[in-house]
């Protein structure tokens, strides 16, 4: 049974860095962190629940329709996971951040581009934004969107609806809906450990004396 996903549990990952939670992801049998070329060119933390879009390339000139549903019909917190193949494109932008404001969308995550970084980051620097950097190009004549919150790709990990996002300075990292309360749990028992073995260190002077405890770097 997936667990409900309160504000509580929000604010807990909220206090975790990635690595610690992509480490939790993988004791529990799956791969969470998405690759690196997917970083916040907008900056802040992130942390909610996906939608997700997924967009193909297409000869007409379409507007990406269904990503714009999810920004106006998509429940306040949530994440706008756009899948686009690694595309050199841009399938976000600041009409769109806008629209991700005033509806309470806490950010986005996009295996693609961004656009219009320097008017986002001028009006909205509260929406935090991880892409594949940032480009000019419109996806209108190039992608067009075809499925709205059914499993997608995202970074070599695949992002289903409702699945928790979690991003900072270190990248992205999925948490299956049904085991977001069991990686929390493991998550940190693992920042617990890596602070008695900062502590150890400062008190041994000695790396590796503060790592023997936990046996973990």
């Amino acid at each position: 049974m997936t667990p409900v996903l309160t504000q509580e549990i929000i604010e807990a990952y909220r206090g975790l860095a990635t690595a610690s939670v992509a480490d939790a992801v993988e004791k529990t049998g799956e791969r969470g962190y998405m690759t690196g070329a997917i970083g916040p060119v907008l900056p802040g933390k992130l942390v909610g629940p996906a939608v997700t879009v997924l967009e193909e390339p297409c000869d007409t000139a379409e507007p990406p329709t269904l990503a714009l549903r999810a920004i106006d019909d998509s429940p306040a917190g949530s994440v706008l996971c756009i899948a686009a193949g690694a595309a050199d494109v841009a399938v976000f932008g600041g009409l769109m951040a806008a629209g991700a404001v005033v509806n309470g969308i806490a950010g986005a995550v996009l295996d693609a581009r961004v656009r219009d970084i320097e008017e986002i980051r001028r009006d909205y620097p509260q929406l935090p934004i991880y892409a594949r950097g940032g480009v000019p190009s419109t996806t209108v004549g190039r992608y067009r969107t075809v499925s709205l919150n059914e499993p997608v790709e995202l970074g070599g990990v695949v992002v289903a609806p409702g699945d928790l996002i979690v991003g900072d300075s270190d990248g992205v990292v999925r948490v299956s809906a049904a085991r977001i309360i069991e990686t929390l749990e493991i998550a940190q028992l693992i920042e617990k450990a890596e602070r008695e073995q900062t502590q150890l260190i400062h008190e041994s002077k000695s790396l590796l004396t503060g790592l023997a405890k936990h046996n973990r770097v």
